[in-house]
């Protein structure tokens, strides 16, 4: 790709970032959507979505955002998949360094989403890939007929296990609360699922394993105190998300969590410069919400563009 200036460049090609793209292009920006893996983001890993609008039956996170980028696409806007090394939004042009080329845009929206939280704890690094994961949708078939155990007690955490249970024949769900943050329907399904059962008070301590992969998990009980071992073949973490900003290094405002701090227009602390989706402070990581922060997003970088000219 050669050095271009655009009007608009939009870094991650997630829900919050390919509606950004549908709204930027239809207004008859030239938009650019930078993507350092595969379009779609973290939702491609998402089995089935219920809760989205228009889709009664529910659909595949891979089935959606498959006709978002098709929409995208369709309205001219480019999707490149490359990583964003450095940004410099210190003057009116900002500037996007890639591997071997620059970009320029006279806006920019950040729609990098978050990655999953790791526990921090022994054995986690060590043994990811080799039965310590974070994506029940890729890694399930590998476990049927196993015993395996999840860690969190969110949605995602709620509705992984869920899916866990289609392959594995026993799903531990470590909860270190004594009750579950999931929305109430969630809960309704994993109290029903006999092949789920959720460990209390628990937090993991350490995974264990051998040459072959995981072997179990060593847990703490947080009101008695009391350690034991549980033999599981995996272990599949859902604890929260960290914000991808790394790459930003200190170009925008962030949080105490490193997620970029926007107001209600999606504006942050760089005029021109905007972020949507999981990456901004929000109340609720959702793909509905990911879609709206999109469209506001594209909406407000265009108004910008059109008062700066």
């Amino acid at each position: 790709m050669k050095n271009k200036q655009y009007d608009l460049i939009i870094i991650g090609a997630g829900p919050a970032g390919l509606s950004a793209a549908i709204y930027a292009a239809r207004a008859r920006l030239s938009v650019l959507v930078l993507e350092e893996a595969a379009p779609g983001g973290q939702i491609l890993v998402t089995d089935w979505i219920e809760n989205y609008p228009g889709f009664p039956e529910g659909l595949s996170g891979a089935d959606l955002m498959m006709k978002i980028s098709e929409q995208a696409q369709r309205f001219d806007a480019e999707i490149v998949t490359e990583e964003v090394l450095e940004t410099d939004f210190s003057g009116p042009v900002k500037k996007l360094r890639l591997s071997g080329t620059e970009v320029e845009a006279r806006a920019v929206i950040i729609a990098t989403g978050a990655s999953p939280r790791k526990l921090g704890i022994a054995g986690e690094d060590k043994y990811y890939g080799q039965g310590v994961s974070t994506c029940a949708t890729c890694d399930a078939p590998f476990f049927k007929g196993a015993t395996v155990a999840a860690v969190g007690g969110g949605d995602t955490a709620v509705q992984e296990s869920l899916f866990l249970s289609r392959f594995a024949d026993k799903v531990y769900l470590i909860h270190r609360r004594d009750e579950l943050r999931a929305t109430r329907i969630l809960q309704e399904r994993v109290f029903e699922n006999e092949k789920v059962e959720i460990l209390w008070d628990s937090i993991p301590l350490e995974i264990k394993g051998g040459d072959a992969g995981v072997e179990s998990v060593r847990l703490k009980n947080v009101k008695t105190g009391e350690q034991s071992d549980l033999p599981v073949s995996g272990c599949f973490i859902w604890v929260g998300v960290t914000p991808n900003t790394a790459f930003l290094k200190g170009t925008v405002d962030l949080d105490k969590n490193g997620f970029i701090i926007a107001d209600q227009r999606m504006q942050t602390s760089v005029p021109g410069v905007y972020a949507a989706g999981d990456v901004r402070n929000t109340p609720l990581r959702q793909v509905v919400t990911a879609v709206g922060d999109g469209a506001v997003a594209a909406t407000e970088a265009a108004h910008y563009i059109e008062s700066s000219s």
